[in-house]
């Protein structure tokens, strides 16, 4: 067998770099081969970090023939909230907004349309995070049915679902789960990894040709002991991922095994309360609040690019720029790549 590339690999804090600058909420992160990196932004849209570090902020308006008389000289999207991100075949940026609760689609200049949203008649719930496959499906993480995201902090509620997008329709695969949110695929796309916060696990469901999801079972250790957000493969089939709060990126070996790459908050007495009040279904956002490290505050996503894909670029929930770092091992190219 070969060895595992992340085998004694631990994050030198002194090597990390940062890109960007004045971001707000850089939750999830897409990077391209010429180096460009787009990141969802909490001023209603997508920040475009171009190869000479330059930058700009694409706001989403509402695309022409959808726009009503009343917004027409504005045209902005109301209440969006970017998410997750996704490019579709042609280049434009897919959302799942965790503002508008809709899966949209924008162009690079900000042109926006809805692609859904509604499921069976019914709102959508908290959207979350939106993956392509290679056959052009968007498979969409809805974290919670319940229309106040926070009370479904909880150990006790477990109403998150996947929907699979196909073919013009929005349809639920999986439904259950303890506030879904990043999902990936494996390099042959025979399983869908889950990352469910509130369960504090990663969980993995097979494939079918059609779409379904079976054989559900869970990845790695049980609990983690800390919220999940994002999870992404590297070349190996180690499957990184973050814990958000606690601000730890992890590493769970193909075989299973956890392994902690950076922690960015080294035990601390607010991570402590924090987990400890969520176990007992008392977890607070002034405990949230009071957790979190330095380097990024409130790690969220984790996503591979430069031009050998082995730069990590850590997204976050609070932090005004992007933290990098290499790593020893490529990421798994994503569909777009």
């Amino acid at each position: 067998m070969r060895p595992n590339p992340i085998d004694g690999f631990i994050v030198d804090r002194a090597a990390i770099r940062y890109v960007g600058e004045g971001l707000q909420r850089p939750e999830c992160i897409l990077a391209e081969r010429d180096g460009s990196l787009w990141s969802a932004d909490a001023r209603g849209g997508v920040v475009h970090i171009r190869p000479d570090g330059t930058q700009r902020l694409v706001t989403q308006r509402v695309a022409e023939g959808f726009a009503t008389a009343a917004d027409e000289e504005t045209r902005f999207v109301a209440g969006t909230l970017p998410n997750g991100l996704a490019f579709a075949r042609d280049g434009d940026i897919v959302i799942s907004n965790f503002g508008t609760d809709c899966l949209e689609v924008m162009t690079r200049d900000g042109e926006t349309r809805t692609l859904v949203d509604s499921i069976d008649g019914e709102p959508i719930g908290k959207v979350n995070f939106v993956l392509r496959d290679s056959r052009d499906r968007l498979w969409l993480t809805i974290s919670t049915r319940v229309k106040n995201w926070m009370r479904a902090i909880s150990p006790n509620i477990a109403d998150g679902f996947i929907a699979l997008y196909d073919r013009g329709r929005l349809r639920v695969v999986a439904d259950g789960f303890h506030f879904t949110n990043e999902i990936r695929l494996d390099a042959r796309e025979e399983w869908l990894y889950v990352a469910e916060t509130c369960g504090r696990r990663v969980t993995r469901l097979r494939v079918g040709d059609d779409g379904s999801l079976s054989d559900r079972e869970i990845f790695g250790p049980t609990d983690h002991g800390a919220f999940i957000d994002g999870i992404a493969f590297d070349a190996f089939g180690n499957l990184w991922g973050t814990h958000v709060m606690t601000d730890r990126i992890f590493a769970i070996t193909p075989g299973g095994d956890l392994r902690i790459l950076l922690d960015d908050d080294n035990d601390s007495a607010a991570g402590r309360a924090l987990m400890a009040a969520f176990a007992r279904d008392e977890a607070t956002p002034e405990l949230m609040l009071a957790a979190g490290g330095t380097i990024a505050p409130w790690f969220a996503s984790i996503t591979f690019g430069g031009p050998d894909l082995s730069t990590v670029y850590i997204g976050s929930l609070r932090a005004d720029r992007i933290p990098y770092f290499r790593s020893p091992v490529p990421g798994l190219p994503m569909v777009h790549w």
